[in-house]
């Protein structure tokens, strides 16, 4: 049977990636993520995992990346400063094709910035934080049930995908206790294994999917782990042909796929004139705007993508023509906003509302941007 739990959203996270089973969790504690890496480490021993409180957020992730080449479901959480710590070897892990997953609650910045209060500014910094091309999968819960569904989710897409996937939740979320129903057990996926002898393994040949098989360090498979950009048997290559090939592979693989990875929730949308579009905790704020503007007549509606890369251009491109204004909330100096743009194109007018004090949005001011523009 379910059972019905009142918990906080960090701890969701955590207890999501045991469910999904992750075994190992390397970190470095900082505000507001800290209870994601306080809860593994009680509960990961419990169920045969390690958890390795590192130096820094640098070797946390470098930790995660270690035990996950190892066959193990890996996962480190952070905030602000420690995300950008991780970009490199974040980086390293979508080369190299490795699955991982990292949370980054999200606080004000840059910088040290407001350590204890909510944001939203990492948005940009999830897609293009790391150099070079790559296929990004990043989710941004907006409850705690969401913090755990998502995380279940996360796993099983970086195991899919073979590559590293985001939670970018926010301080509010992460810190916020509600009922969540957390189920007997969950659908689960693991990475491909090699179906071959080891003499006539290729590390990097792809399937039809093109993810490649992952060996697991130990089992007695030769693979050459590297963050250059390689050839199908893991070694630099500087040969054209197969630096296209390695390089627009990582970004099809999930590229094709999008359409069964992106996520959204719309609400009153069919006869919407104005549109709100929001995530994460600004959604929660959002949604109780758009009702009570609905309750009084006002024709609009709410847009929510879940996942915020891939982001759900072709559904919000979908929407009825109805819509002539669309407001997207977010707290940060605008960044969905520019995303939001490029899909509406012309098609409706889009505004930013912004809010960067630290402070989450009210719905009375969502619902006054609204009623301004109504």
């Amino acid at each position: 049977m379910p059972r019905v739990e009142f918990w906080q959203g960090n701890k969701a996270i955590a207890m999501g990636g045991i469910a999904a089973g992750c075994r190992f969790y390397g970190g470095y504690p900082i505000t507001p993520s800290t209870e994601v890496a306080e809860v593994m480490a009680e509960e990961l021993p419990l169920v045969g995992g390690k958890f390795i409180q590192m130096e820094d957020e640098i070797a946390g992730i470098a930790a995660a990346i270690g035990a996950a080449l190892t066959g193990v479901k890996a996962m480190t959480a952070t905030s602000g400063p420690g995300f950008s710590l991780k970009q490199e070897n974040l980086g390293y892990a979508y080369m190299a094709e490795i699955p991982l997953v990292v949370v980054d609650v999200m606080r004000g910045g840059p910088s040290t910035g407001l350590p204890t209060k909510v944001s939203q500014a990492d948005v940009m910094q999830a897609r293009w934080g790391t150099h070079g091309d790559h296929g990004t999968i990043a989710y941004a819960p907006s409850s705690v049930q969401d913090s755990f569904d998502l995380t279940v989710k996360a796993f099983n897409m970086s195991e899919r995908f073979r590559q590293p996937v985001l939670i970018m939740t926010d301080e509010v979320v992460g810190h916020m206790r509600e009922k969540i129903v957390v189920p007997d057990s969950v659908e689960t996926v693991d990475r491909k294994r090699p179906s071959v002898p080891a003499d006539q393994f290729v590390p990097y040949k792809a399937d039809d999917d093109d993810v490649p098989p992952m060996a697991a360090f130990g089992d007695g498979y030769r693979w050459h782990v590297t963050g250059l950009t390689s050839n199908d048997w893991g070694f630099p290559t500087n040969n054209a042909s197969d630096i296209d090939k390695k390089a627009t592979r990582i970004i099809r693989k999930v590229d094709r796929f999008r359409d069964e990875i992106v996520e959204y929730s719309c609400e009153s949308l069919e006869d919407a004139e104005i549109l709100v579009v929001s995530y994460g905790s600004v959604s929660r704020s959002a949604l109780r705007a758009v009702r009570e503007l609905r309750a009084k007549g006002v024709k609009v509606g709410h847009f929510r993508p879940i996942t915020l890369w891939p982001f759900p251009d072709k559904e919000l491109r979908s929407l009825p023509s109805n819509v002539k204004k669309v407001i997207v909330p977010e707290l940060n100096a605008g960044q969905m906003v520019l995303e939001v743009e490029r899909v509406m194109g012309g098609v409706a007018e889009v505004i930013s509302k912004t809010l960067i004090n630290g402070e989450l949005f009210k719905p009375a001011q969502i619902a006054a941007a609204v009623e301004e523009v109504a």
